[in-house]
């Protein structure tokens, strides 16, 4: 079913790359299946900090690195959605050490927080982030990947 609907394709510009191919792409197809995406086309392109900078500076103007960049390429008049995503796999290392969980679970966090931005989620206001972000956790956790973003205890509103 996803291959008639979603076309995946990975990009890889680190050596060694922290995770499995095929994990990274069940995490893109997890997050289309969620939000019930139509047709689509996704290219992730993983790279490392110095690359994820240019790419910072070149589109946001963000003279520093960032976990993941994402852009809607859908041309309004075509049923096909169109994604790029770029993500970061050095930052993901240095953060799933800190978080405590493996590289391709941080990495999977980054695919499926840029598709939801494009898919229509925000996380500018505290109602949004929430929602944004509870998401991720669903889908993170229907992968066995369990909590990343908040861990173990997600937090209320009222704590935000």
């Amino acid at each position: 079913m996803t291959q008639t609907l979603w076309n995946i394709q990975l990009d890889v510009h680190v050596d060694p790359l922290p995770a499995a191919v095929d994990t990274l792409q069940k995490a893109a197809e997890a997050a289309l299946a969620y939000t019930q995406c139509g047709p689509a086309t996704v290219t992730i392109t993983i790279v490392g900090d110095a690359q994820m900078q240019q790419y910072n500076q070149r589109f946001l103007r963000h003279d520093s690195t960032t976990d993941v960049i994402s852009f809607d390429l859908t041309d309004e008049f075509e049923p096909m959605r169109v994604f790029d995503i770029i993500v970061n796999a050095e930052l993901a290392a240095r953060r799933s050490r800190q978080r405590g969980h493996r590289p391709e679970a941080e990495l999977a966090l980054y695919i499926i927080h840029g598709l939801l931005h494009n898919l229509g989620f925000d996380d500018a206001e505290a109602q949004d982030f929430m929602r944004m972000h509870q998401t991720e956790e669903v889908i993170l956790e229907s992968l066995g990947f369990g909590g990343i973003y908040f861990g173990k205890k997600r937090p209320t509103e009222e704590t935000l």
